[in-house]
Order: C-alpha cells, then structure tokens, then sequence
C-alpha cells in the first residue's frame, strides 16, 4: 500500500564526517609552514637591503646630527664621489653601504701596499709608528677616504685666475686655504681620527707642536668628541695658542724648545694612555691628503700638470700623485721646494730621507722646510712625481705679493711656494698649458703679514729708495717734489739730516722712499733724477 505522503524524504548527510572536498589537516600544515619560511626569508632580505642603503656612514652621521653647522654646510649633503672614479674597485655595491675597505677583498694586480686602512694602525698609547711597513697605497684606498671625509672637510674651488695671462697658460688654484683650520691637513687628520679603535678614541689623543697638523687635529678631534691635549713650547705665539684653544684642545704651555714639549707629551701619553700623534706618512693619512688630486681631477677638465708644495712634508705631493697617475697618467706632476731646505731632492738623490738637513725654526717657513718624515711617502714621490724644482725666498715672497693682489688671498709660504715656481720661470714647458696649483695654506701671522708685504713690494721694484744733497735754502726740495709728481712717484716717506753731513756747509741730505708702478717706472724715474741731480746715491735691494 503506497503512503498517501508520497515517496520517501533521503536522508540528510552526516556534516561531523569528513568529505571529500577538504584537504587533509598534513596538506595544510605543510602549506602554511612553506609560507611562514618564504616571508622570513623576503623580510630578512628586504632588511639587508635597508641597512646597506640607509646605514650611514660616519660623515653623514656627523651632518645630520643636531649640532653647530661646520665649514660652511648648510644642513645638506655634499654630492657623493663621482661613480666613476671608482671604476676599477673589485664591488659593485661598494657605495650602497659603508666604506669599510679593510674588510673588502679587492682583486687587482701584483702591487705592493702602503698598508690596510684600518687594521695596522697600533694599538699602543706611546705615539701612531705608523710607518713602519714600506709599501705603496692603492687608489681605492683614497676614493675611501674621500668618501668617508666628504661632510667633515670642505670641497675648495679650484678656480681660473687672473694670473693666468701674466704668465701665459690657463692657471686653476685650488684654494685649500679655505679649509676651517686654513690647512689642507685637515683630510688627513680627519681620515686619521676616525680610524682609530673607539675604545683608542674614548682615551683620547695628544699632539706637541704649534702646526697645522696641531690645529687640524684639535679641531676635528673636538668635532667628534675625543679628548684632545696639545703641548705648546713657551716661544709659542698667543695668537695660535688662543686659536688652538678655541678649536677645544686643552692647551699646555711646557719648555722653551719644541723638544721639550714632544718629550713631555710622549711622557704624558704612556702615563694616561693618551694617543701621541705626529705627521708621518701613514696609509691613512697619506690617503686623506691624496683626495686633493681626486678634487682637482673632478674640477679641472683636459689638466696638463698639476703643482704641489713639497719640501720635507711631502704627504700631500705623494697622496695626489697616486691618485692622479691613477686617474690619468699623462698628468705631469711637480713638486716645488725652498731653494734653502732643498730636502726632497736630497733625500731622492741619496735614496732615503735625509735626518741630518739643517732646517728653520722660523714660523715663515713652515713644514716647507721640516725634515723628510718617512720613506714611504719619498719612495711614492720617486716612483710618481715628474719633477721637483727649487725656488728662492724672494720668489716665494712676491708668489704671496701676487695671490694678495690677483685673488685677495692671504697665504703663507707653504701656500704660496707653487706660484713661485711659476714666478722664478722655472716651468717654462708649461707655456701654453692648462696648470692646477694647489694653495694648500693661509696661516700666517699678521705680523710677519706685515713684514713679507713690505719686503716683497721691495723685491718686486715697486718701492725705491734714495738720497740727495741739496743746499738748505727755500724751495730746493718744492723742486724735487715736483719732479717726483711729473713723474708720478708716489712719495711713501722723506728725512732731512742737517747735522751730520759730511757735505759743505748749508746744505741738508734728503733721503726720499717712493712708491713706483714697476721696474720699468722706477727706471724712468732714476733717469730723470740722476738728470737733475747727478750725484743722488740709490739704496739697493
């Protein structure tokens, strides 16, 4: 009998027993471990990709960090080194990240190496034996440093100058002086300070001279908040002591002589574990004075020769010319040194530096004629630079007369040793050619400011001297001033003696001190007294 209800309902499916259409528990597992793994794995990569673009390396830290604005850097960045100088470098990321060339395999040719950037400087407290190795340093060692001093030292111009006519080639300064201690060695310092192990910083460094290794070394050690002691001698002038003070050194006046200060900051540095530093010629510090030639490079197109100071302190004549032999090998380049401290080329002559070369003590010479400081940077000048030439004092002094006037710069010898050689025609290749000169310094003291001016305008023939005998009655010397008017003399100064003079009596000797456009005025000039006057005796140079 059929069910009036019709035919019967199916039954509904049991939903607690598992189908078909999901996954075992195993599958899932699995699946969501693979994928746990493949995000860490992309978080960690994207993390290393974070901190080598974005970890900053000293100097940017040093430029960002809340503090007072340094050498002219308004709040900004400097352009980073120019990619393509580091064309032969052995990582491709080697600017992604920071410059740390000591743990960075490069593989070049067969070429001895100065030392590591990092890894040789000691350990010991005594003083920086940092030329103990005599080998060369790489061009990669100084694109490091310039990288890594970028924001701590200034990019100076290196600018066409007015002189450029006079002497008859295309001439570029490169205007070093403008650095914040007025030093070029300040790259060096820099690059030297922040090798140093932290804990070495923490201690502190000291130095024991009034120099500009001295200032550069109190001022950019207080920069990055290391300790830092300076031994003056007693015959130290007030000015750089006060100078030296202001950069944040503590400053410690002890001796007469500058051996006395040395002896008693060696003392000092083994009794407080202080650094005691002194310009050598250190890889690193050779390194950071090389960057000028990396500058001058970058600045300066189509350069035929390129100018350095030289004398005993060759670091920055050593340090330029592996970089721009690196850079292009055509470039000649020169060193010029006093003709009175010619150390360099003795040095090159005997094959080794010379310790027993007399030297000045005065402040107008500077490291211009200091004792040859190590082998490796004399070894590096022998194998690199072109050419080193001699100048006289006198030429030294109208180079500094020349830059005063031309460029408005005030320079020391130092600074102005490279013109020199242009102004005593020692360079006569370089007619017609395209020349950087490095003016790698301006601190002279005003007083020897004063002097160097005076003698130079002297030596340049633009200040005469002269004397007269004229009778001692009303308008005698009305006459001579009207004949140095017509022959537009500019007169600076003018004595009578009447007392003793040997002449016959009633008369009076003139001695008159006149200023002249050149040597070709002051002969006119002489010609046209000697006419009126014939017995007017002239005072030599």
């Amino acid at each position: 009998m059929v069910s009036p209800r019709g035919p019967p309902r199916a039954r509904p499916m049991d939903m607690t027993t598992p189908g078909p259409l999901l996954p075992p528990y195993g599958v899932v597992v699995g699946v969501l471990l693979h994928l746990v793994v493949y995000l860490v794995a992309v978080l960690y990569r994207d993390d290393n990709k974070i901190k080598k673009q974005d970890a900053p390396a000293l100097c940017d830290l040093r430029c960002c960090k809340d503090e007072p604005i340094r050498n002219g850097l308004i709040g900004q960045k400097p352009p980073s080194i120019n990619p393509e100088r580091l064309k032969d470098f052995g990582e491709e990321d080697y600017l992604n990240g920071d410059v740390k060339t000591w743990e960075m395999k490069i593989v070049s040719r067969n070429e001895e190496l100065l030392r590591d950037a990092l890894s040789r400087i000691p350990q010991s407290s005594s003083r920086t034996s940092l030329s103990s190795s005599n080998k060369l340093i790489r061009f990669e060692d100084i694109s490091a440093a310039a990288f890594k001093i970028q924001c701590g030292v200034q990019k100076t111009p290196c600018m066409y100058s007015r002189l450029s006519k006079q002497y008859g080639m295309d001439i570029y300064l490169k205007k070093e002086f403008l650095q914040y201690t007025g030093s070029v060695k300040e790259r060096g310092v820099l690059y030297l300070l922040t090798s140093l192990p932290q804990d070495q910083q923490r201690k502190g460094v000291i130095v024991a001279s009034d120099s500009n290794f001295s200032m550069a070394v109190a001022y950019h050690a207080s920069e990055l908040r290391i300790p830092v002691f300076v031994i003056m001698s007693t015959s130290t002038s007030p000015a750089r002591v006060k100078m030296c003070r202001e950069y944040g050194a503590m400053v410690i006046s002890y001796g007469t002589t500058a051996k006395d200060s040395q002896m008693h900051a060696r003392r000092l540095a083994q009794e407080n574990a202080y650094l005691y530093l002194e310009e050598e010629d250190s890889a690193v510090y050779l390194s950071g004075l090389g960057t000028v030639g990396l500058e001058v490079y970058e600045q300066v197109p189509k350069l035929d020769a390129v100018i350095f100071p030289a004398g005993g302190h060759c670091g920055l004549l050593a340090g330029s010319a592996a970089a721009l032999k690196h850079l292009n090998p055509r470039i000649s380049v020169i060193g010029v040194e006093s003709e009175s401290f010619p150390v360099l080329q003795q040095s090159l002559k005997a094959g080794h530096p010379i310790e027993d070369q007399a030297c000045s003590n005065h402040h107008f010479y500077g490291d211009v004629s200091g004792l040859c400081f190590g082998s490796n940077s004399l070894q590096l000048t022998g194998k690199l630079v072109d050419k080193v030439v001699a100048v006289r004092e006198e030429d030294i002094l109208i180079s500094m007369l020349r830059l005063l006037e031309y460029e408005r710069a005030t320079v020391d010898a130092e600074g102005a040793i490279g013109l020199a050689a242009l102004v005593a025609g020692k360079l006569p290749e370089l007619k017609g050619k395209r020349v950087a000169i490095v003016i790698c310094s301006g601190n002279l003291e005003l007083h020897l400011l004063q002097q160097c001016i005076a003698r130079a305008v002297t030596l340049d023939n633009r200040v005469c001297r002269f004397s007269l005998v004229l009778s001692d009655s009303p308008g005698d010397i009305s006459k001579l001033l009207e004949i140095l008017a017509r022959e537009e003399a500019r007169v600076l100064d003018i004595k009578q003696e009447h007392t003793f003079v040997t002449s016959e009596l009633f008369t009076v000797e003139v001695t008159c001190t006149v200023e002249t456009r050149d040597k070709i005025h002051t002969a006119q000039l002489r010609n046209a007294l000697l006419e009126r006057y014939p017995t007017a005796a002239w005072t030599e140079r």
